[in-house]
């Protein structure tokens, strides 16, 4: 009988292979014209995209070792200037997508740190013409509330991921591209948190996480 967690690390580590193998095969790319290139103005520029796409590949690694990795070093608690710098370099860095980072608190929880990381995952994705991103966080009595919202000209969000934030969806009907948001809603779930979803129809994505502190 197959480990359903072994099942879902295996479909998390191709998320992340998905998404690190287009700046992965740039570098490649950018090492083979480089052998043959003998033009200076040519090899500059080949120079230019490999430095580009080491920078994205850096930024990814750093966003999924706190998003799906353990974050190991940072004790009980992820430093807040740790997420963002993530959560920018993700999504802002390509010039794409706004962040404006709302948390006054300096320094998360682990788990609501990777709440609030895959949410952003979630919502920087379905900005496919880019746009902005609103993230907030604010430890209240003894509840954390989090709140991503994405706004721009394009937002689609695809219905297995809604689903699987909604709770809709069974371990074993579980994807590469939805693990991220069925993780979220297990997590959620597993501390009696709540989460909130805007309507399909509203002009922007908003989500909302309720977590016992």
């Amino acid at each position: 009988m197959t480990d359903p967690n072994m099942e879902f690390a295996a479909l998390l580590c191709s998320r992340l292979c998905h998404d690190l193998l287009s700046p992965v095969g740039a570098l490649n790319n950018g090492l083979e014209l480089m052998a043959d290139e003998t033009d200076p103005e040519m090899r500059q520029r080949c120079l230019d995209l490999l430095g580009d796409s080491a920078r994205t590949s850096a930024n990814k690694l750093k966003f999924f070792r706190l998003a799906f990795g353990s974050a190991g070093g940072y004790g009980d608690s992820v430093p807040a200037h740790e997420a963002r710098t993530a959560i920018e370099g993700m999504y802002a860095a390509a010039g794409r997508v706004t962040v404006n980072w709302m948390v006054a608190e300096e320094s998360l929880a682990k788990l609501p740190a990777k709440i609030l990381l895959n949410l952003a995952l979630i919502a920087g994705d379905a900005l496919v013409r880019g746009g902005q991103l609103d993230i907030g966080a604010e430890h209240r009595d003894s509840v954390v509330e989090i709140v991503v919202r994405a706004e721009g000209p394009k937002i689609v969000l695809d219905p297995e991921l809604r689903a699987a934030l909604g709770g809709a969806t069974s371990s074993a009907d579980v994807t590469s591209r939805s693990a991220a948001a069925w993780m979220v809603h297990t997590l959620v779930a597993g501390v009696n948190g709540h989460i909130m979803l805007s309507d399909p129809a509203d002009p922007v994505l908003l989500f909302g996480a309720s977590l016992p502190a």
